[in-house]
């Protein structure tokens, strides 16, 4: 067992997506996007990530949000806000979450879309 690990949060064999990701928040310059996975164990302390642009081929920008894992819950919801967005503009993203080793859980989801309002 590795000093990022302990009893009480076992790794996950598989993380997977079990809500969502869906919009939680919509504005002209900023974004919410919340999504559920069953608890994936591991550090403590994870990431939600989510990764977007303007071109679903490219999605060159980054936003991450940290959470500390209860290690009596099955599932781990993951909230991430994107800042600085452009109003009346359509975004495409994928999110993903990792430990603070930066290890990815390997979530895997399909592109996405949103746009922000005026």
């Amino acid at each position: 067992m590795s000093a990022q690990e302990s009893q009480t949060t076992p790794k996950a064999a598989q993380v997977r997506i079990i809500h969502g990701p869906e919009i939680e928040l919509a504005k002209a310059h900023v974004t919410i996007i919340n999504w559920t996975t069953n608890n994936p164990g591991g550090s403590p302390v994870h990431y939600g990530i989510v990764h977007y642009g303007t071109d679903p081929h490219r999605l060159i920008e980054t936003a991450k949000s940290p959470i500390r894992l209860n290690p009596g819950h099955s599932s781990t919801v993951f909230r991430v806000r994107l800042d600085k967005l452009e109003p009346r503009t359509t975004y495409y993203y994928t999110v993903d979450s990792m430990e603070s080793t930066g290890k990815g859980d390997g979530v895997k989801n399909s592109v996405n879309h949103f746009s922000t309002l005026r």
